[in-house]
């Protein structure tokens, strides 16, 4: 196209690089970028929200499945405030979106007009990187460098701010695609033979692990590395399946709220091997004690800024952690005398008896439950897993109620299970739809807390609009769930009797109907709380042709509370 201006432009460069969505919610400062949409449909296709917060996590959803740059676009400082919230999610978990904001133009920036703001500046804090294009020669140069920061590890949202006089100006800068450069760097071998030697010597070996491991597809040298230390394995930051949930060695995630959940784990070991992960994510971390005294502490990360950050380490490798870990268990295999693995065989063996019993109760407490109503997601978590097809993909932000979601359906497989991550509600819903555009192949379900769901219930809109077949559960216990359980967690600190809960806690007064909300937005929907409605909604939700929504009720109990 000849003196195509900005907004053709940039467009054509987002199709170099094999982007295909954009996410957004439109504006009046977008308007003539995104009426050039419609000149390249169906190759690219927007994607339209009902507000801001459910373009980001859309996005999020689709970035985090593909480990692509993925585009969005708000509108102006309302709308990147909007956004910021489900930003900082996306910066937190290590999503590479590429986030364009439109505004009125830089002739009005001595203006002070309406909706004006510095868009960098409100972005600078929840992003990996921050600009504003100036000047039409520079548009595409700027838009690959956010492309290359994007997808470079460690991965995170980036923020483009687009004058509308910008993108209405002439462009003749060439379309090239994006060049990423490659991170995938090995550690010297005397860093290697050094790990190996803590491990292989050590008599209570621990690994805390993060979303680093599922970044570099290192799930099969991290479990080698654990079955030769014979090291149990817990999750740091950790929302996919870095390890598959069913190793008798993966012995959970540490605590998301409180650091003295997670010390009572890290306080035991004498050597810990930390990888693709950052020490420690939680919102009350320890600040002190979270490793015993003499401790050996082994960090391999991309990210050197997260070596060392908060506590010391022994050994700290900036590296790839599939390349190192690969080199690691080499080294071990080599190193390791006999005695030495068949002590690893005895902690092996102690760590798994442990697990199968822990899970046998487990069990047992879930039978002891089933047919009480209001119902427990055990039992419709038990059912689903008879039905779900083997390749299905499960985005959970069930919150309080995760961990009886994957007794059932356990994190296993690198790419079929997704879990909130960054603290921001309201993921589940516009998650999974980001997920089954990224794989319209594949069965997505995702798992959301009544509380987190209406955060984003505009969402389910989307999905109708756009015929994406993604299905939803709700997980209607008509409370905050976690808000509770941290109350007596405060309440036990303080030393502070327990009371009845805080009024604004609760979800009810008038109930919320997620199935009536749903039918509303065009979405399919039925309301299970009895049994036997449990089966015939799962076999409903997964043969009907287009978005489906499960409102589940269950039971609103809190473990440990009084009365």
């Amino acid at each position: 196209m000849e003196k195509r201006n900005g907004r053709f432009a940039i467009i054509e460069q987002l199709l170099a690089d094999g982007i295909r969505y954009m996410f957004g919610n439109p504006g009046t400062s977008e308007e003539g970028f995104l009426d050039a949409l419609s000149d390249y449909y169906p190759e690219f296709e927007y994607i339209l929200a009902l507000q801001e917060t459910i373009a980001v996590a859309a996005a999020d959803g689709y970035a985090r499945s593909t480990k692509k740059p993925t585009v969005v676009q708000l509108h102006s400082g309302v709308g990147l405030g909007n956004g910021i919230g489900m930003l900082y999610q996306a910066m937190r978990g290590h999503a590479p979106l590429v986030v364009l904001a439109g505004e009125s133009g830089i002739q009005y920036d001595a203006m002070d007009a309406q909706m004006a703001a510095d868009l960098v500046s409100m972005a600078k804090p929840v992003t990996k990187w921050a600009t504003r294009v100036v000047h039409p020669s520079s548009l595409l140069r700027v838009l690959r460098r956010a492309i290359k920061i994007a997808a470079t590890p460690p991965m995170g949202p980036v923020f483009v701010s687009l004058p509308m006089d910008v993108l209405d100006a002439p462009n003749e800068e060439e379309v090239v695609p994006t060049s990423i450069p490659i991170t995938r760097v090995a550690p010297e071998p005397e860093a290697i033979a050094k790990a190996a030697s803590m491990l292989a010597t050590a008599s209570k070996p621990l690994m805390i692990v993060g979303d680093g491991i599922a970044y570099s597809d290192a799930q099969a040298e991290l479990t080698r590395v654990a079955e030769l230390t014979g090291a149990q394995v817990w999750g740091s930051d950790s929302s996919e399946p870095n390890m598959s949930a069913t190793h008798p060695l993966f012995g959970g995630l540490l605590g998301h709220m409180f650091g003295e959940v997670s010390s009572r784990i890290t306080s035991q070991a004498d050597v810990v091997l930390i990888c693709g992960t950052y020490v420690f994510p939680e919102v009350f971390p320890a600040l002190s004690g979270a490793f015993a005294p003499n401790t050996k502490i082994i960090h391999i990360d991309l990210n050197a800024y997260e070596i060392a950050k908060n506590f010391p380490v022994d050994l700290g490798i900036v590296s790839d952690p599939k390349m190192t870990l690969a080199k690691l268990g080499a080294e071990l295999e080599k190193i390791m005398t006999a005695e030495q693995k068949r002590l690893v065989g005895q902690r092996i063996a102690q760590i798994a008896e442990t697990k199968k019993q822990h899970m046998t109760e487990q069990f047992e407490a879930d039978k002891a439950v089933h047919d009480i109503v209001p119902l427990h997601l055990s039992q419709f978590a038990e059912e689903l897993a008879r039905h779900l097809p083997p390749n299905a993909i499960v985005f959970d932000e069930a919150i309080t109620h995760s961990e009886e979601l994957c007794r059932y359906i356990p994190p296993t497989t690198l790419g079929h299970y997704f879990q909130t991550r960054g603290g921001s509600l309201g993921v589940g819903i516009p998650g999974a739809i980001g997920i089954k555009l990224a794989h319209p192949d594949k069965t997505a379900i995702g798992f959301s807390g009544d509380g987190g769901a209406m955060y984003t219930i505009q969402a389910l809109w989307t999905a109708a609009h756009h015929n994406i077949d993604a299905k939803f559960v709700i997980c209607n216990n008509r409370s905050y769930r976690i808000l509770k359980l941290n109350i007596l967690q405060y309440w036990q600190e303080q030393q502070l009797p327990q009371a009845e809960f805080p009024a604004s806690f609760d979800l009810c007064h008038p109930d919320l109907r997620f199935d009536e909300l749903a039918r509303a937005m065009g979405v399919q929907a039925v309301r299970v709380e009895t049994p036997e409605q449990i089966k015939p909604a799962i076999a409903q939700a997964l043969f009907h042709n287009g978005p489906f929504l499960i409102d589940l009720v269950i039971s609103n109990e809190v473990p440990g509370a009084i009365g």
